[in-house]
């Protein structure tokens, strides 16, 4: 009686335990997806790259990549198949209805493929992005001896990965010269290149015995889709318009403030998403920033419109096209040529409207509230030789010289006293004769004098 009352409480003080160890048995597998189903390019490489980090941070047990995509970049495909090769955690890849060039490299990358009916994969010949044509050898190189070592690692036949990039080889029972292979999904079982044909991810976890499990879709967070929408080449040109214009009003009214602060926030909000995308490197940003320094020094430093400001908006240009393009430095051989033209167009056709804009601009600015307020609450007092052209009613008509270069706003001189000037449009050069045409406004209406 005392031994069955003694295992009677035991059983009770290790009850807690017991139900504890039997509910930790009933265990789910966190299975973490993300699509693959665009271009191959640096945005995608994002893409890849924070859905990873997620699924590590959610404790993922299996990674599974809904694959469809033509291809894309070689540098950001090596990228992709790098971070799934250094993956802890097991990778599969279901092609969904394409993975060629770029996408074939990634899924022979992962542990296991599987293919939707009607799927193919293979085609990872190198193209250049002009004309679409073959790249020179020594791309085609790299990349085979990239298809070659990723398939080595998951113990795939490394030759057919070759044969995947190089019409060259030929494989017997396999391909013959003169075509690269493409695998249908029946082909890429018999080849060992896809380890079954299913309709959807769950019928491959399905088949896989996997099933309790906890399906995770990974969704871009929210600032993701901010950044996508800086990326439009609409948004870009705007930006741009904002850049030059608040650049050229600040140059011509040092210490307002607002037109600077308008172009510098500009500036970050359109590098920056190109930044974070691997698009813009700090070098492009530089160039920019160099462009925007020698152009300030042709303005202040140096008279007329010379080298310093030629330079300086080629700058200017150069690093605002060159941030929203794939290049890797001065290379475009990989660069779409679609790309390359809407960063060319998007930047030239921004800058000459801003141009405009500011021209047109630059005479009603004066006549505004807000700017009426800064100008005169910046006027120095006449007592140290300067006059606003508010109280210059009876200047209408009168000559002068350039004291401060207009670039169209500056600084003239009309018998010893010092005013507020802007041209038409034109640029006048310090020392140069003037004509006043109109006091309006806090600032004289000038143009130049050829009598």
């Amino acid at each position: 009686m005392k031994t069955f009352i003694n295992l009677l409480l035991l059983l009770l003080l290790f009850s807690p335990q017991l139900v504890k160890a039997q509910m930790d048995t009933t265990s789910y597998t966190k299975v973490f997806t993300f699509k693959i189903d665009k271009d191959i390019d640096p945005a995608m490489t994002r893409r890849v790259k924070l859905a990873l980090e997620k699924a590590e941070e959610v404790g993922a047990d299996l990674i599974v990549i809904e694959m469809d995509t033509y291809g894309g970049a070689v540098n950001d495909a090596d990228e992709i198949r790098t971070m799934i090769l250094n993956s802890e955690k097991p990778v599969y890849v279901f092609i969904n209805k394409d993975a060629a060039s770029a996408g074939a490299l990634i899924s022979i990358a992962t542990d296991s493929i599987y293919m939707a009916p009607g799927a193919s994969i293979g085609a990872a010949t190198v193209v250049n992005g002009a004309d679409g044509a073959a790249a020179p050898d020594k791309y085609q190189s790299y990349m085979r001896s990239m298809m070659r070592s990723t398939a080595e690692a998951k113990g795939r036949d490394p030759k057919i990965a070759e044969a995947m990039v190089d019409e060259k080889i030929e494989i017997e029972g396999v391909s013959e010269g003169g075509s690269v292979i493409t695998f249908s999904v029946a082909e890429a079982i018999t080849h060992g290149f896809c380890e079954g044909q299913y309709n959807s991810i769950e019928a491959i976890l399905e088949a896989q015995g996997l099933g309790d499990l906890e399906l995770i879709t990974y969704t871009p967070p929210q600032t993701e889709q901010i950044i996508a929408f800086f990326l439009n080449p609409a948004v870009s040109g705007f930006l741009i318009l904002i850049i030059i214009g608040g650049l050229y009003f600040e140059l011509q009214t040092p210490g307002v403030g607002f037109p600077i602060l308008a172009s510098v926030v500009a500036v970050m909000l359109y590098f920056i998403p190109y930044y974070l995308n691997g698009l813009a490197e700090n070098w492009e940003i530089l160039v920019f920033f160099i462009g925007v320094i020698l152009l300030a020094v042709e303005l202040f430093v140096v008279p007329g419109f010379g080298i310093f400001g030629i330079l300086g908006i080629i700058g200017i240009l150069t690093g605002l096209v060159l941030g929203m393009i794939p290049n890797q430095n001065f290379n475009f051989d990989f660069v779409p040529a679609g790309d390359l033209f809407t960063a060319l167009l998007t930047v030239i056709l921004a800058s000459i409207f801003s141009v405009g804009l500011v021209f047109w601009l630059t005479p009603k600015v004066n006549e505004w509230g807000a700017f009426k307020t800064i100008s005169l609450a910046g006027t120095q007092q006449r007592s140290e030789g300067y006059t606003s052209s508010f109280y210059a009613d009876t200047l209408n008509g009168k000559t002068g010289v350039v004291h401060s270069r207009l670039r169209p706003s500056g600084k003239i001189e009309i018998d010893g006293e010092i005013y507020d000037a802007y041209s038409r449009g034109d640029f006048i050069d310090q020392g140069e004769k003037i004509i006043v045409i109109s006091t309006e406004g806090t600032s004289l209406k000038v143009k130049k004098w050829e009598g």
